[in-house]
């Protein structure tokens, strides 16, 4: 009997693909452990961190923001090579499957070495490993359609997107509570298997995928020419605006904790932990997503074409309104007033809605308009720009920071700052915007016409 071998284009349907369960499973997987090491990686810094001696060695706020950010950074730096390396060499399934591995290990390194050096090795192979197969995976989502099924790629992200939440909620409700009762160990410990378990899953697919092959060298003569280019450029003029976003998103991991510690964290009886407060993100998005899809999208197009690049600038422009509520929140805490955490809610909500309109849309258009041989590349240009926002977060760190352990700016102004960057981005954005014209690009175009 012969074995069975992989498909090398998408599976001719006209419902979802077969492999999408597995890829989707895969990601809810893959991203509790990501956002559960997250959700704790700025309380860890700061209250768990030892020498090595094992005594307690915290950073500072200030040098544990520098730290969480940079770690973001590369994190989405390394989604160039991992796409490099999927289009021209290995391909997205054995890039996605390869790099988890590396993922699994700096996952278990943490868990095992709470020192710095544990801290930085663990840190560093996480991005590497996830940094690396986070184009593959988006990317090879939308390689599973053709244009016989394309109307339900959108659906497909979507629920790419839930899954994400999905993983990323459970985990940051517990794993702070693993934290807090029974140390680090146990904390990333889980994550580690969670990623062992996303491994798993990923490979139970792999005769269900559409194995798009490798470019090879035909992929580096393709890519870095004129028209290669040219199709780079006009999508980094776009994506460079994602960049005041996500300086300010990733912010819900650091600076909206340290502010939760401020606040009474006593809600409907329960208390619960600084680093649980991020788990309202993710159940805004689980909720928001059908929300959007379903009801404010068709309802705002009855009155006005709500393409993919309003769907961005607008999401651009709520995140900055959610930073001017924290920022009202800390002019209240600096006079004194104990506030409540649910105070932040509505900065959460204004959070959440700037992240399904902005971030989800941006997802599908990095995948869409990019030509068939750069899938992987233009959604590795895509999250260069997390990175960038988180490299130019951290910036604002070291900038700010005085000898003594202070900072320049503090309280409302902090916030301020960030939101005035962000509205000014959004109506700015809006005069590239109008330039831009949308090409679509799917996989599996080529033959079904040849077919027609």
């Amino acid at each position: 009997m012969s074995s069975p071998t992989y498909h090398t284009a998408p599976i001719k349907t006209d419902g979802m693909p077969p492999g999408i369960p597995y890829i989707v499973g895969n990601e809810g997987a893959e991203r509790f452990n990501f956002y559960g090491m997250r959700a704790v990686l700025f309380v860890f810094m700061t209250k768990y961190l030892v020498d090595d001696a094992g005594h307690a060695a915290p950073m500072t706020e200030n040098e544990a923001n520098k730290w969480y950010h940079l770690f973001l950074s590369a994190n989405y730096f390394f989604p160039t090579l991992g796409a490099i390396v999927s289009d021209a060499f290995w391909g997205k399934y054995r890039t996605i499957f390869w790099l988890s591995l590396v993922y699994c290990l700096g996952s278990v390194v943490l868990a095992l070495d709470h020192t710095r050096f544990g801290l930085t090795a663990g840190l560093t192979l996480i991005a590497i490993g996830a940094g690396g197969i986070k184009p593959c995976v988006s990317s090879h989502v939308g390689d599973q359609f053709g244009p016989w099924n394309q109307h339900l790629l959108a659906r497909a992200f979507g629920w790419f997107y839930f899954s994400v939440n999905a993983g990323s909620s459970v985990s940051m409700y517990i794993v702070p509570i693993l934290l807090a009762k029974y140390g680090a160990g146990s904390a990333f410990g889980l994550p580690a298997v969670l990623m062992l378990v996303a491994a798993y899953v990923f490979w139970s697919g792999r005769y269900k995928f559409a194995h798009i092959p490798p470019k090879g060298r035909s992929f580096l003569r393709e890519t870095f020419n004129r028209d290669g280019f040219a199709a780079l450029g006009r999508l980094a003029l776009i994506f460079m605006f994602m960049i005041v976003f996500w300086a300010l998103w990733d912010q819900s991991g650091s600076e909206w904790v340290a502010q939760a510690e401020k606040m009474d964290l006593k809600v409907f009886g329960f208390t619960f932990f600084s680093s649980q407060i991020q788990v309202v993100n993710g159940l805004l998005t689980l909720a928001f997503i059908p929300l959007f899809q379903y009801a404010v999208y068709p309802a705002i197009n009855r009155v006005w074409t709500f393409t993919p690049l309003r769907k961005i600038g607008l999401g651009i422009f709520t995140i900055g309104l959610s930073f001017l509520v924290s920022a009202w929140i800390e002019t209240q805490l600096a006079a004194g007033v104990k506030l409540n955490v649910m105070w932040q809610m509505p900065a959460y909500v204004l959070l959440t809605a700037g992240e399904v309109m902005a971030s989800i849309t941006a997802l599908e258009f990095a995948y869409t308009q990019a030509p068939t041989h750069l899938k992987a590349l233009v959604q590795a240009l895509y999250l260069l720009s997390i990175s960038a926002g988180n490299l130019f977060a951290a910036g604002v760190h070291w900038f700010i920071a005085k000898p003594d352990g202070t900072t320049k700016l503090t309280g409302s102004a902090y916030y301020t700052f960030y939101a005035v960057i962000s509205i000014a981005a959004a109506v700015i954005f809006v005069f590239f915007a109008l330039r831009y014209r949308e090409k679509t690009y799917l996989q599996g175009e080529a033959a079904a016409a040849a077919a027609a």
